[in-house]
């Protein structure tokens, strides 16, 4: 059962409804976001710790869009995506006192949660979907044909796999945040702190290692 201190909040939260809140604010660029709400969510993140539902609602109207944009990258589909950011509001009103101001911006950790709540369900809906697929293979024996193409598709992942090892560390930190967690190239320079030419150069040479090694699949 719901915490009491935490009903005012989460009735505010459903209250308001995750897809007109989230939509409102998904289409802003992430860069503009960030620097117009910094300062205030940090003000406001302090006093949601102390319990200031008003706040609450504030950084609520601030933080909805860019936590949506992220979730939405990660998860890709829309009503789920819609229900992880709720969650992550949820759980920020929860987890305020957390929030230590010496280490970061209040924006920079709340969206930290929303991308490690936003990887969880992923990973969830990956579990359940093999382990689905193990039921119905026990249930219906798959064709012959059926079965290569499996094992020729797990080949293929490995072979990727090990393509990846090869590259530089680096270079295989610039691909997977780009190609697997969905960053464009200058989020990708800023998760890094590295400048936008310099990842777009580890970018395209690590690309380049990855295309070779894969020519070699045939």
């Amino acid at each position: 059962m719901l915490d009491p201190r935490f009903r005012p909040a989460a009735a505010y939260l459903f209250r308001r409804g995750g897809r007109s809140a989230c939509h409102s604010r998904a289409s802003r660029p992430y860069a503009a976001a960030e620097r117009a709400v910094r300062v205030e969510a940090d003000e406001l993140l302090v006093l949601v710790a102390g319990g200031d539902q008003k706040a609450f609602e504030e950084l609520y109207g601030l933080v909805s869009g860019p936590v949506f944009g992220l979730v939405r990258r990660v998860v890709r589909d829309p009503a789920q995506s819609e229900e992880v950011s709720q969650e992550v509001l949820l759980e920020l009103w929860r987890s305020a006192r957390r929030f230590d101001p010496g280490r970061g911006s209040a924006l920079s950790w709340i969206l930290t949660l929303a991308h490690r709540r936003a990887v969880d369900r992923v990973r969830s809906v990956r579990a359940a979907g093999e382990r689905e697929q193990r039921e119905a293979r026990r249930a219906h024996p798959p064709a012959f044909d059926h079965v290569a193409e499996e094992v020729e598709a797990g080949l293929e992942r490995e072979w990727v796999r090990r393509c990846l090892d090869r590259l530089t560390a680096l270079q295989r930190q610039s691909v997977t945040l780009a190609y697997y967690d969905g960053y464009t190239y200058r989020e990708v320079a800023e998760r890094l702190s590295l400048p936008l030419g310099t990842v777009k150069t580890r970018m395209r040479d690590g690309l380049t290692r990855l295309r070779e090694c894969l020519g070699g699949v045939a």
